[in-house]
């Protein structure tokens, strides 16, 4: 199939003679919701840190001796100060450090990746562009660019490398993140209304999705 290309240098957005050739199989396979649903799951669990750590009452710091006798005191009865109802005291079912991994097979991982890039098409939320640089590093030059290609405000740029004057000029715009083809993931495709990709990288996008 062959895609649009915009230009980001010129006030004309279309290029009416320049249209890039794309593959099939990477942009215009089948939409597979459950495999994306199971492949975004597996990578939210696998962002998780697992690091919290609380103490029970085995390991809070304090004396073993029963607080007052069992009977007589006219108080409830108590047998350490370490009980998770007394304040400082353990936590109930106190949480433990856990990993959560969940291994994804690549294939599966690949096969998300080209779903959601095909629906983005599909959806007229993904484009090609041509020059995606800007020559100063300024976000009023950047913002103006991109309201050439697009009017939403949520916006995923892939570049070739990480281009310094669109790196400054994007850092302090909310949702407007630049990467390299190189940090593609399914979870950035569908939080952003908008993909960018730099016609000089979708043949190396391509390459990791085969």
């Amino acid at each position: 199939m062959e895609l649009e290309v915009r230009d980001f240098t010129t006030e004309v957005s279309i290029l009416d003679s320049d249209k890039f050739s794309v593959s099939d199989e990477i942009f215009k396979c089948s939409f597979n919701q459950a495999l994306i649903h199971q492949v975004i799951s597996t990578y939210l669990t696998n962002s998780r840190q697992g690091t919290r750590s609380q103490k029970s009452r085995s390991e809070v710091s304090g004396s073993n001796k029963k607080p007052w006798r069992q009977k007589g005191t006219g108080r409830a009865r108590s047998g350490s100060v370490k009980s998770p109802i007394w304040r400082s005291g353990g936590v109930t079912f106190a949480a433990k450090p856990k990993l959560y991994t969940q291994k994804i097979n690549k294939k599966m991982y690949k096969g998300a990746i080209r779903s959601i890039l095909s629906k983005l098409v599909c959806d007229n939320r993904l484009f090609l562009v041509k020059n995606l640089f800007i020559k100063e590093p300024k976000t009023k030059l950047l913002l103006e660019k991109l309201r050439t290609i697009t009017s939403k405000k949520s916006i995923l740029i892939f570049t070739d490398f990480l281009d310094r004057n669109l790196l400054l000029a994007s850092r302090n715009v909310h949702k407007i993140e630049v990467r390299t083809a190189t940090h593609i993931d399914p979870v950035s495709l569908i939080n952003f209304n908008v993909t960018l990709i730099a016609d000089n990288v979708i043949k190396k996008i391509e390459k990791q999705l085969v």
